[in-house]
């Protein structure tokens, strides 16, 4: 078979490998690039099932790439969304302590905001949460002025867009399926082609780590799939939710908690839970692929999480399963809210890095193995931090190319 030769090949078609491919594109518009992705659209997964929050740097640990990349992707973000006249809204956010035990937290969130570069943070008493939401219940709530929201389907099309106009290439429906270093050129074996290339980045999402073993079989972690499931409002129900509303997030779990987002196409969902879901797209809670499970509970961090995380993991199947459990838990914020307001919602997985020992990836994962750069963790605010990721990544990659 004869092998297409490239200076790039960017593999996955969500918004982390159309950034990445872009920025490179634009920073050296002679690259002889090509996407690849393994179904037959872009944004299928992880971006095609986004909340489409505009996160704004409030949660991370200053200092980290999380930090750092969301506050530069964030304006980054905003200026391409108005160049390219994407629908977007900065409509802000209110985080909302319902307990005296939740207040400590609430003030951690404001002291990493401030250092994060946030300005006009503050703190709301219960009268003031109510002027902003008339329906939410707290003690205590601190107002985020610079949350918004988007669609992130549609900023992902348009980077393939404007990738394809620099010459780039996409090809979908081929799933890469070995990685090979061939003297100081890496062979990529697709399904039915083969290519040749300087350098080769995987932003692959669900699929990361399996690619990223291709190149570092040793490697000390795997993807963890967790679904999280939404319901929303019915167009019927009482306007119950102006913006964005969140709870103040467990800090020893790598999730937000249940929280209401007002979508930018119309519409609030409600949600999500975190479950572990028994298939890298196990979409529905009947899906079950034997591979991606077999993988996860033979993994020794999966066993270390499940027996740390077991009463929390089965208070999110029993929202799972309990339409009235996750009323429950939206009535904490939100006691107007019942059940004959929702309807079922979508769903979406979250790729999350699990650690040999048990440790749940926090912050952005890259590695680097000679030409080969691997993206193997890119949780929330990858989308937000996109084209800041993006840069970070053709930084890398630059200096490999040849020709």
């Amino acid at each position: 078979m004869e092998k297409e030769k490239r200076n790039l090949i960017v593999i996955g078609g969500g918004i982390l490998g159309l950034s990445t491919a872009l920025t490179l594109l634009q920073s050296r518009p002679s690259t002889r690039l090509t996407l690849i992705e393994k179904e037959r659209t872009l944004a299928s997964h992880q971006t095609g099932h986004n909340s489409g929050v505009i996160h704004s740097g409030l949660y991370y640990k200053p200092g980290s790439l999380k930090a750092t990349n969301c506050r530069e992707g964030y304006r980054q973000l905003l200026r391409f969304c108005e160049e390219e006249s994407i629908p977007h809204e900065i409509c802000g956010k209110i985080v909302v302590a319902t307990s005296k035990e939740e207040i400590p937290g609430l003030e951690e969130l404001h002291r990493r905001g401030v250092a994060n570069g946030l300005q006009q943070l503050r703190f709301l008493n219960p009268a003031q949460i109510l002027e902003r939401e008339p329906h939410c219940q707290g003690i205590r709530g601190l107002f985020v002025p610079q949350a918004g929201i988007v669609d992130y389907s549609v900023v992902a099309k348009k980077y393939a867009e404007k990738l394809l106009a620099l010459g780039g290439e996409i090809i979908l429906g081929e799933k890469v399926l070995s990685l090979r270093h061939k003297g100081n050129q890496v062979e990529v074996i697709g399904h039915s082609r083969t290519w040749q290339a300087d350098a080769v980045v995987t932003c692959a999402g669900l699929q990361s780590d399996r690619l990223a073993r291709e190149s570092e079989p040793a490697l000390p972690l795997r993807i963890l799939p967790f679904r999280g499931e939404y319901y929303q409002l019915k167009p019927s129900a009482p306007r119950l939710v102006n913006h964005l509303i969140y709870p103040v997030p467990d800090p020893a779990f790598p999730f937000l908690g249940v929280h209401f987002t007002r979508m930018i196409g119309g519409g609030v969902e409600c949600g999500p839970n975190a479950v572990f879901a028994f298939g890298r797209e196990a979409y529905k809670k009947t899906d079950f692929n034997i591979q991606d499970t077999w993988e996860a509970l033979n993994w020794p961090g999966f066993r270390h999480v499940a027996l740390k995380h077991w009463r929390t993991a089965a208070g999110e199947y029993h929202r799972s399963f309990s339409k009235q459990a996750f009323v429950g838990a939206l009535q904490k914020l939100i006691p107007d809210i019942q059940a004959e307001h929702l309807e079922p919602g979508g769903a979406g997985i979250r790729a999350q890095a699990c650690h040999r020992e048990g440790k749940l990836l926090d912050d952005f994962d890259f590695r680097v193995n000679q030409n080969i750069i691997h993206v193997c963790n890119a949780p929330s605010p990858a989308a937000t931090a996109s084209l800041a990721i993006g840069r970070i990544i053709a930084g890398k990659v630059l200096p490999l190319l040849q020709g």
